[in-house]
């Protein structure tokens, strides 16, 4: 009943606030990931050439460089997991040690709040980056298991179970991108609710601010042009 009474100190904008953060990243995912056919994201299209790179890997006896890209894959992975996990360390030092915030926040003028309070926006951003790690080591691993389905797949493309086993390590690697995806985008919205240190509408900013940012880059940028007229030039083949 005591830790309910504390949630008193915060306002029922903090409320507005944090819900909002959490639609517009809820919302990021379900739109980037389940766009219309007519206007695909860029992942969407990424994964059509993850896939087609699967097939090519079928035919082609030599997969020095496909292990390389793996390898690349899995390394960037790696570096954001340990990323995450001392972003995690970091803050779980600060929920011990909540003094510190504070004097920030009084230099930053800031309105003074109990340490009930930023030990809660602490932990929000805790979890947010938490979702991020457990993408990223989700991702890697399953980067690890396309590797493993690369190297059986039959150098004969001829073979009975080449097409299977090309298909299968496609749907392995759109799984695992689609996983590190969501941990860049977890990244983008553990930024924006450091934002809350400031205040309710800080933080419903920065939340608008990261969700345009990932539409334009998934909806509007020189890339998706690029990646859609290929597709389309295949298409009219």
């Amino acid at each position: 009943m005591e830790i309910i009474a504390q949630f008193q100190h915060f306002a029922l904008l903090d409320g507005v606030a944090l819900s909002v953060f959490l639609i517009l990243w809820l919302a990021a995912t379900l739109l980037i990931e389940h766009a219309p056919a007519s206007r695909p994201s860029v992942s969407q299209a990424m994964d059509v050439y993850r896939r087609a790179w699967m097939d090519v890997v079928r035919k082609r006896p030599d997969r020095i460089v496909d292990a390389s890209i793996v390898t690349n894959l899995r390394q960037g992975t790696a570096f954001f997991a340990s990323t995450t996990l001392l972003t995690i360390g970091a803050g779980l030092t600060l929920i011990g040690n909540t003094e510190q915030l504070t004097g920030v926040a009084t230099d930053l003028s800031v309105r003074s709040a109990p340490e009930f309070v930023w030990e809660v926006k602490l932990i929000v951003i805790l979890l947010v980056v938490v979702n991020a790690f457990l993408k990223f080591v989700w991702s890697h691993r399953l980067f690890g298991y396309a590797s493993v389905l690369i190297a059986a797949i039959p150098k004969d493309h001829d073979h009975p179970h080449s097409q299977a086993r090309a298909d299968a390590a496609g749907a392995i690697i759109v799984t695992a991108s689609r996983n590190f995806n969501r941990g860049i985008r977890a990244i983008y919205f553990a930024l924006a609710s450091a934002a809350w240190f400031i205040g309710p509408l800080p933080l419903i900013a920065a939340s608008l601010v990261s969700f345009a940012v990932l539409y334009r880059r998934e909806f509007i940028s020189a890339s998706r042009e690029v990646l859609l007229r290929e597709l389309k030039e295949e298409a009219l083949k």
